[in-house]
Order: C-alpha cells, then sequence, then structure tokens
C-alpha cells in the first residue's frame, strides 16, 4: 500500500457514473506500457470511489454494470487505462524531466549524424527538441514518441538510428579486464583466439556509443587495444 501523500487520483466517467481510485504515480507509466504490477502494492486501499475526497464508495453494481467485475485490482486497472489520470504540478514536472532524461538518453545512444558517421552530443539533442518544441508525454513510452520526435529533429539536425560494427583486437590479459564492458556496450558477432594468445573480434554496438565505447576500452588497456570500424 501507498502512503495517501504520496497518491493521486485517477478518474473514469461511464454511464454517467464517475469511478476513482487513490494510486501511487509510479506504477500508472508501467500499467500503460503492459506491464504486469501487484497493483495492492499502489493503493491507498482497496476501494473504487465515486468521490475519493468526501470517501464516498461506488455502488458494486454500477462496477458490475460499467467493468464486468466488483474486483478492486481489476477495476483499478480499468480506470488508471482508460480514464485520466490527475497529477499534482510537481508531480507531473518530474515524471516529464525523468522522460526526457530517458529519451535524450536512447537517442545519445543508437543516433549519430549521417553526414559524419559520429554521435550527436547530448547538448545538441537536448538544444534541437528544445528548437522542435517536442512536447514528451509522461506517461507514454520512450519506445512509442522516439519515432515522432525523430521526424521533427530531422529538419534541425542530420540524424538517424543505426548500429556500427568494430573490430577488436586484445591480448588475452587486456580481454579479461574488457569482457564485461563489451557486452554492456554491445553484441559480439564473431570471435576467435590467435595463435599468439591474443583475441580478435567484431562487436555491433548503437552508433552513438561509439566514442564511449572506444574511450572504455581505452581506458581499461591504457591504449593497449587495436580497433577498426568496419562498413557495414
Amino acid at each position: 500500500m501507498v502512503d495517501i501523500e504520496d497518491a493521486i487520483i485517477a478518474r473514469f466517467e461511464s454511464h454517467g457514473e464517475t469511478f476513482e481510485v487513490l494510486i501511487d504515480p509510479k506504477v500508472v507509466k508501467s500499467l500503460k506500457d503492459g506491464k504486469e504490477v501487484n497493483l495492492h502494492e499502489y493503493l491507498v486501499v482497496d476501494t473504487i470511489f465515486k468521490n475519493s475526497h468526501k470517501g464516498t464508495r461506488a455502488p458494486e453494481e454500477k462496477l458490475k454494470e460499467v467493468f464486468g467485475t466488483t474486483d478492486p485490482l481489476e477495476v483499478a486497472k480499468a480506470i488508471v487505462l482508460k480514464g485520466e489520470v490527475q497529477l499534482t504540478a510537481q508531480q507531473r514536472k518530474e515524471m516529464l524531466e525523468s522522460k526526457r532524461a530517458h529519451i535524450v538518453s536512447e537517442i545519445h545512444r543508437n543516433a549519430i549524424n549521417p553526414q559524419t558517421n559520429g554521435p550527436h552530443t547530448v547538448q545538441r539533442i537536448e538544444t534541437a527538441m528544445e528548437e522542435a518544441k517536442v512536447h514528451i508525454d509522461p506517461f507514454k513510452s520512450v519506445e512509442v514518441q522516439i519515432k515522432d520526435i525523430l521526424d521533427k529533429l530531422r529538419p534541425i539536425i542530420p540524424i538517424r538510428f543505426d548500429k556500427m560494427r568494430i573490430a577488436i583486437k586484445l591480448s588475452g590479459e587486456e580481454y579479461g579486464r574488457c569482457y564485461e564492458d563489451i557486452l554492456h556496450f554491445g553484441k559480439i558477432q564473431k570471435e576467435e583466439w590467435q595463435p599468439n594468445g591474443s583475441w580478435v573480434g567484431v562487436v555491433e554496438i548503437p552508433a552513438g556509443m561509439r566514442d564511449d565505447f572506444y574511450a572504455k576500452l581505452n581506458e581499461k588497456t591504457k591504449g593497449n587495444v587495436e580497433t577498426k570500424q568496419l562498413k557495414n
């Protein structure tokens, strides 16, 4: 259960009736993204209200008529998905800032400037989003919003989502130091051990992570690494 001070009101109107539930705003996005959650942990109380401020309960016969069930968890889920969620100004601001940061990070990780084949900086992406007057929906998933955002950014900056393949050669010792980092950044497409004990592999990474990937390899190996960007 969640404290009432941290809850918001989700409201759905149908059949001339109003149905309200007090719920943690953190779970709203998960529900709208289709994720399975234990709603019992995110409700102030397992009660469906007609008016939550007055504490008036919705009649069970109306719940059955509108939702086909009187199960408060099932009804609460339907209210969130079909109705309106009333955020406080501060809650909305925090959710928007978090979602915007996530979107910027995703674009920075996956996008490149096709004119230079290099990544865009976070600052450049943020500036372009402001110039394009990009609207962020705090409840829609990043994946759903990214396509429309990229369409708005393209008239302002050359940008596309891409992946790149990088050939890497490491000594056996350096390979041990870098293996987890390589997997963190991308996917090993092929690899083999050389007769002299060195490791050679081809790694596919999000194009926007190229510079960070090189920096991490050089940091871990103190520059004792050979890399070559391959044509896709």
